[in-house]
C-alpha cells in the first residue's frame, strides 16, 4: 500500500517523517518530494486557450447596466437628454466596475498567504500499518492524506 500525503514546506514533514520511522518503516521506504512554485505571474486577462475562472468584466457590466440605466431615466430631466446620459452612464459603470474587479483581483493574488501544498510525501507501507501512518500524517498537519491499494 502506498500513503501518498501533502505539507506546506516546514519542520512538522520532518517531525512527521522521523515519528514514521519510529514506528517500523524503514527510511528506503518513505519519499519525500519538494514541488517547484510557479515563476511567472498569473496574467490577469483570459484567453480563448486559457480561462481561469475570474472574469473580469462581470461586475463591469453589470455596473454598466445600472448606470446607463439610471442615465436614460435621469436623462429625461437633464439638459443633454436620455440616450447623451445612457451612455455616460454605460461608460462610468463599466469603468468603474473595471476597477472595482482589478482591485479585487490584484489583492487577492498579492493579498494573504494562501495554504498551498508544497511537499510530497509517499510512504511504503502494509495494509495493517496504514491507519498509524494516517494518524502520524494527520497528527503532523498533512494539507491531505490517501492511499493507493497495489
Amino acid at each position: 500500500m502506498l500513503a501518498i500525503a501533502t505539507f506546506e514546506n516546514s519542520l512538522f514533514i520532518e517531525l512527521a517523517i522521523s515519528s514514521i520511522e519510529q514506528n517500523g518503516i524503514p527510511k528506503d521506504q518513505i519519499s519525500a518530494v519538494p514541488l517547484d512554485k510557479r515563476t511567472e505571474s498569473r496574467q490577469l486577462f483570459d484567453t480563448i486557450h486559457r480561462a481561469d475562472g475570474f472574469s473580469m468584466f462581470d461586475v463591469a457590466a453589470i455596473l454598466g447596466t445600472c448606470f446607463m440605466l439610471l442615465g436614460a431615466i435621469y436623462g429625461y430631466v437633464l439638459k443633454w437628454g436620455p440616450i447623451i446620459w445612457s451612455i455616460i452612464g454605460a461608460v462610468v459603470g463599466v469603468l468603474l466596475g473595471f476597477i472595482i474587479k482589478l482591485l479585487f483581483i490584484k489583492k487577492r493574488l498579492t493579498g494573504s498567504k494562501q495554504i498551498t501544498s508544497e511537499v510530497i510525501l509517499m510512504i511504503r507501507c502494509d495494509t495493517h500499518q496504514w491507519e498509524t501512518v494516517e494518524k502520524i500524517l494527520w497528527d503532523h498537519l498533512a494539507l491531505g492524506v490517501a492511499k493507493v491499494k497495489q
